[in-house]
Parts: C-alpha cells; sequence; structure tokens
C-alpha cells in the first residue's frame, strides 16, 4: 500500500531521526581488523555532562567513574584543591567550589535508562524480553552477518531487513515465549524498513518529539550488531556511498517493541506514557553529572601535573650530532617509547624518531595467493596505492597457494562440521595433544608477516614514487642528517588463543602488523632513481645511507629485520652492531616491562606469554596511555615516559606552511583520540563499551564476541585489558596533547578543521603548547584561547 502524503512526510521525519540516532553509536571493526574506536564518536559535538545526560537515558551508561573513586584520589592527596579549583573555575556552569567538595563525600544513585517497551514488560509479565529479543536477533544476525565462520549458510536476501523478516516468519521462539501470533504480525510488516520504522511508531504512539532519544535506547541496546551496523554506514560514507543496516536493525528492534505493544499494551499503558514523555524531554545533565565530569576535570589535571612535572627535570637539550650512528623510526604507538628509550640509553649515538606506522604508506595489500586486499592504513583513510607480496613468480606459485589455503580451510570445516565433529574428535583427540604441545613450545615468536618481499603496484611511476617518498620524510622530520643505516620499524604481536589478537597488532596499520608498510618504505627509500628525484627536491639522502625494515614484536620486545640480503657487503657491520643493539634494548625492555605483569617473574617470562594458550594478558597493549607529543626528539629524549605517551617527532622550522602540522593534528592526533577513549570508555563502563570477560568468550561471525553462550554481542576491550583482576591498569584519562608550534600556527589548524577543534573546545581531549626550550608553556581554552602556565615545577604547574 502506496504511503499518502502526510505519510510521507512523517516517514521522512522519522528517518531523519534514526540517522541522528545511528550517529551516536560508535562503529565496531570485525575481528580479523579490529582497531581502536571512540566509543563516543558521534557526541563529539556535546561537553562530558551532556554525553552523560543523553548515554544515561539511552542505557544507564556512565561517563566517568564512580563518585568514590574520585574521592579516594582525593583523600590520598593525589588531586589537589588547586586542581578542583581550577576544574570549576574553567567551567561556566559549574556549581560552586564548596558545592563540588560537599558532593566528594556523597555517592549517587546510577543512572537508570529510560525503559523501552520490551523493558516495561518484562516488569509487567516477569518475562526478560529485552533478553529474550536480544537472543533472538543475535540468533539470525549472527548467520547474516556471518564472515566466514559459520557452517550453515545465511539467508539469501538483499538486507538486513528483509533477510530478518524471512527468519522471523519461520522462528517459532517468540510465540513459544508467549507472544502470540508473531510469525503472521510481521508477515504483515511492510517490506521496506523505513515503512516498517513509520508503522511501527505509529502503532507505538510515538510522537517525533520523543523518537530520536527512543530510537537512541533501541540502538544501544543492540550492542555490537548495531555497532557493526554503524561500521559498515560509517565506511560507505567514508567512500561516498551509503548503507542503511543500521536503519533495518532498527525496523527490527521497533517491530519487536510494537508486537509487544499491542500484547501488553494495557499492562504498560501508564508507565509507557511517562517513558514517551521523558524521551521528549529535552536532555539536560543533572547537577550530580556535572558534578561527576568536574571531578574527572580535576583528575585529569592531577595526572597531568604529576606527568609533566616528573617528565620536566629529566629532559634532555643535548644538541644532536652531525650524524647519528644508526637512525630507528617507531610507530608513534606508546609500547615503541620504551624500546625507543632504551636504544638510546645504550648508544648515545642513536637517533630514533615517531611517526604513524603505516610509515605513509596506505596500501590495500594481497598476499601471495589471496584474492581480497588488506586495507593497511588507518581506517580514517582511504587506500590509495596497492601492493602485493611477491615471493615466487609466476601464476603457478600464486595458484599453489589458493590451494593449499583452500585446502586448510576445508580440513578446518571438516573438523567442525556437525555430521563429521564428534567422530573427528574421538578418533583423532588424542593425536592432537602432541600438536598443542608442538605449538605452545616451538611456534615462531615472531608477529605473522610475510617472508617474502611486497611490492607497490607497478603503475605507480617515477615521479609518483619520488613525491610519495619525499613527502614521507617531510612529514617525518627526516630530510638531513642520515645516518648510514636508518632502520624502519613497524610493529605487531605474536600470540596464540586470543580472539582480540588484531587489537594488539598496529592500529595505524588496520590492525594488521606493520611489516608490510616498513618494507615498502625501505625498498622505495633504497631505490636509485627515487634517491636522484629527492636530491631534485632538496633531500639529499647520501650514498652509504641505507634503509632497512624490521618488525617489533611487542609481546617479546623483539625486533626482526626483514630483506638483509639486499643491503650491500659495505653494512654488514653496521647491520652486526645493529643486531647486538637490539638484543640488547629488547632485554631492558622486556625487564621494564615484567613489572607491570600479572605473573611475570621476570624478562624471560615476558617473551613467553604470547605462547601461553592460557594466558589471557600477553601484553598491556596501549593500556596507560596518557599524553601525545609532538615535538623534535631532543626536547623528551632522557624521560622515562614510562611506555605512556604517543611520541611523534615533528620540526616545525622545516615545515613549510604548517603542512605537516595540519596533518598530524588531523590524523594521528585523532588515531590516538579513538585509541585513549576506548580505553577511557572500556574502564569507566565496561558494560556498553567494553568485551567482557575473556574467559567467557565465544566468537561470533568473525565480529565480535559473545559473553557466555548468547545475549549482546560485545565491542571495545576485554576486561583483562584494563585490569589485572585487583585494579584498574588504566587510568581513565583524557588525552593530552602536546605540540611544539607556534600558537597562532596550532590555532589555525583548529579553525580549519571544527570536527577537530570540536574535541578540544569539548573536553574530550586536552591541548598544550610546547616552547623551543621544551617546556610545556601554555594550556588551550575553549573560550580564552591560550593561558600561560606556571613555568616553574610545582604542585599546580598544570591547574591554571
Amino acid at each position: 500500500m502506496n504511503a499518502q502524503p502526510g505519510q510521507d512526510a512523517l516517514q521522512a521525519a522519522l528517518m531523519a531521526q534514526a540517522d541522528r540516532a545511528a550517529r551516536i553509536i560508535p562503529p565496531l571493526w570485525p575481528l580479523s581488523a579490529s582497531v581502536a574506536v571512540n566509543p563516543f564518536l558521534g557526541l563529539a559535538g556535546e561537553t562530558l555532562p551532556g554525553a552523560a545526560a543523553r548515554l544515561g537515558r539511552a542505557g544507564g551508561i556512565p561517563v566517568t567513574m564512580p563518585r568514590s573513586f574520585y574521592r579516594e584520589r582525593w583523600r590520598a592527596g593525589e588531586i589537589t584543591p588547586a586542581d578542583l579549583a581550577a576544574a570549576v573555575a574553567d567551567d561556566p556552569d559549574a556549581p560552586g567550589l564548596a558545592t563540588v567538595e560537599a558532593a566528594l563525600a556523597e555517592d549517587p544513585a546510577p543512572v537508570a535508562a529510560i525503559p523501552t517497551v520490551a523493558a516495561l514488560c518484562a516488569d509487567a509479565t516477569g518475562i526478560d524480553w529485552p533478553g529474550f529479543i536480544a537472543d533472538r536477533i543475535g540468533a539470525w544476525a549472527s548467520g547474516h552477518f556471518d564472515l566466514g565462520q559459520a557452517m550453515w549458510p545465511k539467508t539469501i536476501a538483499t538486507g538486513a531487513y528483509e533477510s530478518w523478516r524471512a527468519f522471523a516468519t519461520q522462528d517459532l521462539s517468540p510465540e513459544i515465549a508467549g507472544l502470540k501470533g508473531f510469525c503472521l504480525r510481521i508477515s504483515r510488516e511492510p517490506l521496506a524498513a523505513p515503512a516498517a520504522i513509520r508503522r511501527a511508531s505509529l502503532a507505538l504512539g510515538l510522537p517525533q518529539a520523543a523518537a530520536e532519544s527512543y530510537f537512541t535506547t533501541l540502538l544501544t541496546g543492540l550492542g555490537g550488531w548495531a555497532q557493526y551496523a554503524r561500521q559498515l554506514h560509517w565506511q560507505a560514507e567514508r567512500d561516498g556511498g551509503t548503507d542503511q543496516t543500521i536503519t533495518d536493525l532498527l525496523a527490527i528492534a521497533l517491530a519487536f517493541e510494537a508486537a509487544l505493544q499491542a500484547q501488553f499494551g494495557r499492562q504498560i499503558a501508564e508507565p509507557w506514557r511517562q517513558a514517551i514523555d521523558a524521551h521528549a524531554a529535552p536532555v539536560e545533565p543533572s547537577t550530580d553529572q556535572i558534578i561527576d565530569a568536574l571531578l574527572q576535570e580535576a583528575y585529569d589535571r592531577a595526572a597531568q601535573r604529576r606527568f609533566f612535572a616528573a617528565w620536566r627535570p629529566a629532559v634532555s637539550q643535548k644538541e644532536p650530532a652531525a650524524r647519528p650512528s644508526v637512525q630507528a623510526a617507531f610507530c608513534i604507538d606508546v609500547r615503541s617509547e620504551i624500546i625507543r628509550r632504551t636504544l638510546e640509553s645504550l648508544d648515545p649515538g642513536t637517533e630514533t624518531l615517531g611517526f604513524a606506522g603505516f610509515f605513509g604508506i596506505g596500501v590495500s595489500h594481497r598476499r601471495l595467493g589471496s584474492v581480497g586486499g588488506e586495507a593497511r592504513l588507518p581506517v580514517l583513510l582511504k587506500p590509495g596505492v596497492s601492493s602485493f607480496t611477491c615471493d615466487v613468480p609466476g601464476e603457478a606459485a600464486e595458484e599453489k597457494q589458493r590451494i593449499g589455503a583452500r585446502a586448510r580451510r576445508a580440513w578446518g570445516r571438516f573438523k567442525r562440521a556437525a555430521v563429521s565433529s564428534f567422530a573427528f574428535v574421538e578418533a583423532s583427540g588424542p593425536l592432537y595433544l602432541w600438536k598443542l604441545f608442538h605449538d605452545s613450545v616451538t611456534a615462531d615468536r615472531r608477529p605473522d608477516g610475510d617472508r617474502a618481499a611486497p611490492r607497490l603496484d607497478a603503475s605507480l611511476t617515477a615521479a609518483q614514487r619520488i613525491e610519495m617518498a619525499a613527502t614521507i620524510l617531510r612529514a617525518m622530520s627526516l630530510t638531513s642528517r642520515f645516518a648510514r643505516l636508518v632502520l624502519l620499524a613497524g610493529h605487531g604481536a605474536r600470540l596464540v588463543n586470543n580472539a582480540h589478537a588484531s587489537a594488539l597488532q598496529c592500529g595505524a596499520c588496520g590492525g594488521f602488523p606493520g611489516d608490510v608498510n616498513a618494507r615498502l618504505l625501505a625498498g622505495l627509500l633504497n631505490d636509485d632513481e627515487v634517491r636522484i628525484g629527492l636530491a631534485a627536491q632538496g633531500i639529499d639522502v647520501p650514498a652509504d645511507t641505507r634503509f632497512v625494515a624490521g618488525l617489533h614484536d611487542t609481546v617479546s620486545d623483539e625486533i626482526t629485520l626483514f630483506d638483509r640480503a639486499a643491503l650491500s657487503p659495505s653494512h654488514a657491520a653496521d647491520l652486526a652492531r645493529l643486531d647486538s643493539l637490539l638484543a640488547s634494548a629488547g632485554r631492558l625492555a622486556r625487564t621494564e616491562r615484567a613489572l607491570r605483569l600479572p605473573g611475570a617473574a621476570g624478562e624471560g617470562d615476558v617473551a613467553r606469554r604470547g605462547q601461553d594458550w592460557a594466558q589471557v594478558r600477553p601484553e598491556w597493549g596501549l593500556a596507560g596511555c596518557k599524553a601525545f607529543i609532538a615535538a623534535p626528539r631532543r626536547h623528551t629524549a632522557g624521560a622515562s615516559l614510562a611506555g605512556r605517551a604517543f611520541l611523534h617527532s615533528y620540526d616545525w622550522r622545516a615545515d613549510s606552511g604548517f603542512k605537516v602540522l595540519e596533518l598530524i593534528l588531523t590524523a594521528p592526533v585523532v588515531v590516538a583520540s579513538w585509541i585513549s577513549l576506548q580505553y577511557y570508555g572500556s574502564a569507566v563502563a565496561p558494560a556498553a563499551f567494553g568485551a567482557g570477560n575473556k574467559l567467557l568468550h565465544n566468537v561470533v561471525g568473525g565480529i565480535g564476541v559473545f559473553e557466555g553462550n548468547g545475549g549482546v554481542l560485545r565491542g571495545g576491550l576485554p576486561w583483562q585489558s584494563v585490569h589485572d583482576g585487583e585494579r584498574l591498569m588504566h587510568e581513565p584519562l583524557r588525552l593530552s596533547v602536546v605540540i611544539a608550534a607556534p600558537r597562532e600556527a596550532i590555532l589555525g589548524v583548529l579553525e580549519k578543521h571544527p570536527n577537530l577543534r570540536a574535541l578540544f573546545d569539548q573536553g574530550w581531549l586536552a591541548l598544550f603548547a610546547m616552547d623551543d626550550a621544551g617546556q610545556v608553556a601554555a594550556r588551550y581554552h575553549a573560550r580564552d584561547g591560550w593561558a600561560d602556565l606556571d613555568p616553574a615545577p610545582g604542585p599546580a604547574v598544570l591547574a591554571a
């Protein structure tokens, strides 16, 4: 039946509100390439109290720690009166300081979500309808969205809503649970999701003023399924298209709500009317939410004060040598800070640099024998070039690899198939004891990566390759003083039995190890034609400088060097010296990290953790990250930053037009904010933004995990990634961004990028300017611009 003109207008209005609700949901990347995601991405335009109000009504989700957390730190003296006073003074809407101090002694009740029809029906009937709906949607979605794990084919349909509709008309579970005539009802629903949303909204008596809030609540309740659909939507828009999967999921949730309303509407009439009124009311933070945000701000300032004060005395301003003995470029990842520091401590002539781990080469990479490409670059970007792994040239080698991969997949499917799994375990199970033992003891400890050399697509012209190399070197602030040997070290993590393994790989490489990107750049910079072209652009790379690619295993702190044979014999001594230096640095780094890893008796235990099939904490990943620093290395060299800072090399004097500054603020800083806020969200709201207990995980469709055998799909970090069993190992702090550049230049970038500026103006990130002496000299304020900081170390140096 065609909609009337009035219905068309209503449908358009509802779809606009559905779109706004969808954008509040954070995206979830599948487990094969899981990357850190800011769970507050859709709320970047809100302040922390505003986000607390919106997420509180949508799902009872907190955005700060319990009040008792701040009270303990206040009583311990970690948060000082000056920290709290500065937080209150900087917020024009804050209650008085005395009010905030008095509130520290109180424990407000948790914010409850505005109930859905399913929640109200559960109260009225005693049946867990929200849990039931989550189970049935999960049963369908795990097949529909499956990325190759499922043994049974999914429903053949063009869209998610059509697929579910076909599933629901044959699923008798709702009727068995007490939802009468559900299959027949769904068979009579509109064929398209927008019309189904309009029809359900009318049946529920939902006014337009309440729609966006109510839709947000429903999508939030879908957990990881809505987040995965949001990722499809986000990626489609990035690539210039669109995707309606998340709208389809909203239509599915509404179909259940309308069916429950039709059967139990009289029993829940008054509470449902109250819920609609609550959804229609403006989103306003409560006094308690404002106070909790102020306490978080004071906690952030206290941590900034301690971090920078501890760093300041150790800062070395020694002028760099004319030519380093070796240069080593690592990812800006906080895990690289420790290995960089240990390398420099062992050899004063060693110079390290920090750069995004994809090394400026955003490729779609095809492994030998594979069909599809791997996007080895930040998910914010689209691949600009393609690459492939070249082993034995020719189509025969490719076909051999493909046949081997198909055979392994077929064997794996046979072992798990319903008709053979029990017989297989009965007959062959004991033989696998040796395989498990062998894999645990002798497995290669290096991160996964092709051993054959990757190659850039041959269609790239010489001019394009030269321009690519020049752009990358300028972005790295590496245009002079080249050492004889320059190491380009990507990073990855070699570990077993971990569903979230890709989350420990390089986020800048899309959740893959950084070996491919490092090797591609090394090959590019060693190319004679490229060298000649660089010299014409004013970048004179000495003839005796050679670039070598490596991969830093962040579990074992071992660094594997690739393509050694491509180096000339004249560099044999340099290479041998580098090998020795890397081995010694790895031992020092493991010794330092062992102090934080539960159950690690010493550096020898650290390297083995990745091969322990029972180990839930092979490493801490990026837990503890608290600062992003873009500055010359001399401003941070010698300071023990304890693996808590993203370190990006940047010299503003070599940055013509501040183009590199703009790139750093709009790409690496944003990626670091995603990482920081994912860890923050997993700490303050683990039920909503965390994946739960690793010991209970079951992988679903290759996308995410169930905590147990069903329920809502869980996204985010496992609890073991932020907690050691007794205490939080990630301090829930918002990232402090420190930039060594003229203040006017930094403001100029913010003016050009309103979405970036919102992250600082709304308090999701804190921004500081470093002066030419390497001191943190000013703090950015949304209303007043830059405010100078006290240059003398003290308890309130950053509280201004």
